[in-house]
């Protein structure tokens, strides 16, 4: 129980945390106030009567510390305010702009998920020195190797070249696959490099020596006896890597040209669409600690350890 409490109240200090930092930044440092305007005016003089109007639609003509907790309350209700650009609400553009890219963030994590764990699993169980070298090696050069990189570069060979898969758009399962697995590889990549090695030390362990003195075959030691423990590591950076694929949907929906959450965020981020902007951070933030809490409620369903460590 004390676990789970300190869990919680983590995750609603960072969510805290992330909507003070976005807020310091976009309204501190940007002007909300000179981008309505620009908005509004379409090259004409604004008057001071219809500033003072846009300044009261959107609560600008507070002062700060009051436009702070006036949209953190509103937010806590659920109301992200409304885009400067569209005027509709940030909450309902943000919803409509999701599915595309849980598509394709839900097919690159799987993909993900099995590429990493399909390479760090061979690498560890072959016999053949050459072939766990070169399986080792992968992982690191699909890390470094850039997101958008990775994009063009299947674009080019299997759209422009062979012609197999549609280069851009959102029309047919076949339009999904290049943005997955774009999205794929370096997650995967990273996977597989926490996963070899707690698979290593893993298989150092006592109990896996003893499974093996009484008989227990090589595959059965990978898959009952290591891997469990070697998921620990693996699973809190799957935790991490998922929070971050919407990061990757922004380079990689701008890459195949698909509509979803990055192109929005992109275009809010030209337009200086402040509300939008910030509830997208927050969204994302959400995703986030979301993804690690729930990771962190597998640890003792994993290891019992983790909970008796917590100090009563």
């Amino acid at each position: 129980m004390i676990y789970l409490l300190r869990r919680l109240g983590f995750a609603v200090l960072v969510l805290w945390a992330s909507y003070t930092v976005s807020f310091a930044v976009l309204y501190l440092l940007a002007d909300p106030v000179a981008t309505l305007v620009a908005r509004a005016s379409d090259g004409s003089a604004v008057t001071a009567a219809e500033l003072a109007e846009l300044k009261a639609r959107y609560g600008l003509d507070q002062p700060v510390p009051v436009q702070y907790l006036d949209r953190l309350g509103a937010a806590l209700q659920g109301d992200l305010g409304r885009s400067f650009v569209s005027g509709q609400p940030v909450g309902r553009t943000i919803a409509e702009s999701l599915p595309p890219t849980l598509q394709i963030a839900a097919a690159g994590l799987v993909l993900a998920v099995v590429l990493g764990a399909g390479v760090a699993l061979t690498a560890t169980y072959t016999r053949s020195r050459w072939l766990a070298q070169a399986l080792m090696g992968l992982p690191s050069l699909a890390v470094s190797l850039p997101v958008f990189w990775v994009g063009l570069m299947l674009v080019q060979l299997f759209s422009f070249r062979l012609g197999w898969l549609p280069a851009v758009g959102a029309r047919g399962p076949e339009a999904l696959i290049l943005p997955a697995v774009t999205l794929a590889l370096p997650t995967g990549a990273l996977i597989a490099q926490v996963l070899v090695k707690s698979m290593g030390q893993a298989l150092a362990e006592p109990y896996v020596t003893t499974a093996r003195a009484k008989g227990v075959g090589p595959l059965a030691v990978h898959l009952r006896h290591a891997l469990g423990n070697a998921a620990i590591p693996a699973l809190t950076v799957l935790g991490y890597v998922t929070g971050n694929l919407l990061a990757g949907t922004v380079v990689v929906e701008t890459v195949f040209t698909r509509p979803g959450l990055g192109r929005t965020t992109v275009s809010a981020v030209a337009d200086q669409d402040i509300p939008l902007v910030q509830g997208v951070v927050l969204f994302a933030a959400v995703v986030f600690v979301l993804v690690n809490l729930a990771v962190d409620l597998l640890y003792p369903l994993l290891d019992p350890r983790v909970t008796q460590a917590v100090p009563a």
